[in-house]
């Protein structure tokens, strides 16, 4: 299987888009961002497909679309119920002008299934270097946010007493969320990324309460359904996206029982 090149860069890429999500997925669940999660990858659809349009790479579109919009969120009011409102008033839109790009693109159909399912192992050694450097990225960002992050998830209440702008603070994690919307997009498509965002740190909250080792776990969930997802789809020619939804799928289900045997 590694002797074939496409084969070796799925795996790569697969790797760190696995620790991304993973690490950003642990303080997405835990601000409430998983329904956000989901928009934005609706929003990433939306410039992919404009950037098709444009002829200019998918990828370049998604981000453009996605840090724009995650910049206008983060300005937005931090009541939940006015931001979600906003928020899903924007989901239709983006899906309609993603759709209207798509049908005005001279590219073939294998374009649009490109986008919403991901080609992980279509992935050239180019995107591959593309995906480590945005990783790099996303992953300095939250190295450096850490404390803050950690204050501002999960004790609200210490963040504000220790003086942490927490403005601020949301939007840099939103410019984060957006990067790695963009990149496990290339492995899952647009449609599935939320399932890499949320639920491995879902499962791993379930096993454990302090933040580095939830990021832990949650990256040992996300490259648990990846690598077996990309194995898998190399044996039977099946959708690697379908094999990693359900391996992650199960994985939370695991970890819901495991919590209720606890408390019983």
């Amino acid at each position: 299987m590694f002797a074939l090149s496409f084969m070796r860069y799925a795996f790569f890429a697969s790797t760190f888009i696995a620790v991304v999500a993973g690490t950003v997925g642990v303080f997405v669940v835990a601000r409430n961002l998983s329904f956000l999660t989901h928009t934005l990858s609706e929003i990433g659809f939306a410039g992919a497909a404009f950037a098709v349009f444009m002829g200019w790479s998918p990828l370049a579109g998604m981000l453009l679309y996605t840090m724009a919009s995650s910049v206008m969120v983060g300005q937005m009011s931090t009541e939940e119920s006015r931001r979600e409102a906003v928020i899903s008033a924007t989901s239709a839109l983006f899906i309609g002008l993603g759709i209207l790009f798509l049908s005005l693109s001279s590219q073939t159909a294998s374009s649009a299934t490109s986008i919403l399912f991901g080609s992980v192992v279509g992935i050239s050694q180019a995107e591959v270097y593309q995906l480590i450097g945005l990783s790099v990225v996303v992953l300095v960002g939250i190295f450096l946010l850490y404390r803050r992050l950690k204050f501002s998830s999960f004790d609200r209440t210490g963040a504000r007493v220790n003086g942490v702008g927490e403005r601020v603070v949301a939007v840099i994690f939103l410019l984060l969320v957006a990067l790695s919307v963009s990149v496990a997009a290339q492995i899952v498509g647009s449609l599935l990324i939320f399932i890499l965002l949320t639920l491995p740190a879902a499962s791993a909250k379930y096993f454990t309460t302090g933040t580095a080792k939830m990021i832990g776990l949650a990256i040992l969930f996300a490259l648990t359904g990846t690598w077996t997802g990309l194995y898998l789809g190399y044996l039977t020619n099946w959708p690697v996206s379908f094999f990693i939804a359900v391996i992650e799928v199960g994985i939370y289900l695991a970890a819901l029982a495991n919590r209720h045997r606890q408390a019983d």
